[in-house]
């Protein structure tokens, strides 16, 4: 079915972006043409990928303005990635940059010839005269680039800036950038340094199954939330409160905020800020497993575990609710499986189908000769610490699992607001929001925050499924859930955890 949704419409619109116009043919003594002007190549955009709504709202409160010019600037920059190609081919080596500035992205084109400006501006495009043309910019940077060994650990990052039609260095000691840029042979007058506080540094995704350590390794069980702090789950032999971690590639990963062992085998991980929380688990050889919720499985049923030391492993669930004495204790209300598990795989993720089952606790044998392994639950470890489990965005069968419920019917192209027109109150953090429509249906879910006295949409669920779920992290503040039925008619189900 086709649908009007903001996924669909911003792909749609990218495509649209990034196509090259097609040139003309030229006979014998001809000149090319641009195949159209701003104005014709917004004229095309718009009859071909206008802007979803949710797609304008999002640019509107994330860039400011109206939502009218937020629309404007989205046409405008498809059509500025349309007739840009063109005059760059046409002006050749006297290029000297392009851009879109304001709030609507009015295209900016640079030349360092001025006898080029008169037949630009037929463009449409605003124009601009600079000294340098950008591939002498460009051979500036990569002068630097070959440098890049000798760089002053204080610059965190060098680029091509063509609005100010210079080299520019990013310095947090502006004497030592200074010192690199001088020492490199590159034109001074082609490079300006600025004082600056960046420190870039990589982001790392959280995974069940990941190694982490902490003095000894373990395993990353599933991904969690508590309000708007983001973690793990796994076992609490693997460390005690207060205990830090590093993550697979031993990058300082977060602290261990509650632990329980013997008695549970249980803690969870609070991560800092270079890690996301994912709704997956590292399959390895089986690829990356989406996480779905966290039903538990009934004995005989196929379950799979994975850890950095063995990897992904399968059996079967043999008992629930089993008690284990290791040396340290004894451990109530684990389950007992046939899947093998060896030193390290500790804390790693139990899943059956895309259901998330447990973190391993324990075992005997090995995956050399085979064994018997227990987990502990998942439910168990989130009801513990008040925590909320990482999903991959699918929703979980009626929604459960979620602090809210909320229940209503519609008919076709009706709304409803949960949990009423007021909304709720919430903190800061991480609003959670699952829509169960009826099968055969199209039902869509937005969550709205209150502005003054309007409401703002601030994320939404819009597949061309009955089912819907997102996450949202945001302010303190009033917010409710619209539920859209675009097609079809019946009872929902919406589940919500409000921060």
């Amino acid at each position: 079915m086709l649908r009007r949704s903001a996924v669909t419409a911003g792909f749609a619109l990218a495509v649209a972006m990034v196509a090259t116009p097609a040139v003309a043919h030229q006979g014998p003594g001809e000149t090319a043409a641009a195949p159209y002007t701003l104005a014709e190549a917004r004229t095309l955009v718009e009859a071909t990928a206008k802007p979803s709504p949710g797609l304008v709202d999002a640019i509107r409160r994330d860039l400011g303005g109206t939502g009218e010019q937020a629309a404007a600037r989205l046409v405008n920059e498809a059509a500025a990635a349309k007739v840009e190609p063109v005059l760059r081919g046409r002006l050749g080596t006297s290029f000297a940059g392009a851009w879109v500035t304001g709030p609507t992205s009015d295209l900016v084109v640079a030349t360092n010839d001025s006898t080029k400006i008169a037949s630009l501006a037929k463009s449409g495009a605003e124009v601009k005269l600079f000294k340098n043309s950008l591939a002498t910019l460009d051979m500036a940077k990569e002068r630097l680039d070959r440098l890049v060994a000798s760089a002053p650990r204080s610059v965190p990052s060098w680029y091509v800036d063509v609005r100010s039609n210079s080299v520019v260095v990013l310095a947090g000691d502006v004497a030592e950038a200074q010192a690199f840029v001088d020492g490199s042979g590159v034109d001074k007058a082609l490079v300006r340094v600025e004082a600056s506080q960046e420190k870039p540094r990589p982001l790392y995704d959280v995974r069940g199954g990941d190694a982490f350590y902490m003095g000894g390794r373990c395993s990353v069980g599933f991904s969690v939330t508590r309000g708007g702090q983001g973690g793990f789950a796994t076992a609490g032999h693997c460390g005690t409160a207060g205990t830090a971690t590093q993550g697979y590639n031993q990058v300082a990963q977060g602290t261990f905020q509650g632990s329980s062992f013997p008695g549970n085998d249980y803690a969870w991980v609070a991560v800092n800020s270079n890690w996301t929380p994912t709704g997956v688990v590292n399959g390895y050889s089986a690829g990356i497993l989406p996480v779905t919720g966290s039903t538990q499985q009934v004995v005989g049923s196929s379950i799979c575990r994975s850890g950095s030391t063995t990897q992904y492993r399968c059996g079967t669930i043999s008992q629930h609710n089993t008690s284990v004495t290791y040396p340290e204790g004894t451990i109530t209300g684990l389950t007992r499986t046939t899947v093998c598990a060896e030193p390290g795989d500790s804390g790693g993720s139990y899943i059956s189908g895309s259901q998330a089952q447990g973190v391993t606790s324990g075992g005997s044998g090995n995956c050399t000769v085979g064994g018997t392994t227990y987990h502990q639950p998942i439910n168990e470890i989130l009801s513990a610490y008040g925590l909320t489990l990482v999903t991959n965005g699918t929703p979980p069968p009626g929604c459960s699992g979620y602090q809210n419920s909320y229940t209503g019917s519609l008919t076709s192209n009706a709304n409803a607001y949960q949990p009423g027109t007021a909304g709720y109150s919430a903190a800061a953090g991480v609003h959670r929001v699952c829509l169960d429509g009826p099968n055969g249906t199209d039902y869509d879910a937005y969550l709205q925050k209150l502005s003054g006295s309007t409401w703002t949409t601030v994320a939404s669920g819009t597949s061309p499924n009955p089912d819907e779920a997102f996450t949202y992290s945001g302010t303190a503040g009033t917010y409710r859930v619209r539920v859209h039925a675009y097609s079809g008619s019946g009872s929902y189900t919406l589940g919500l955890t409000r921060p």
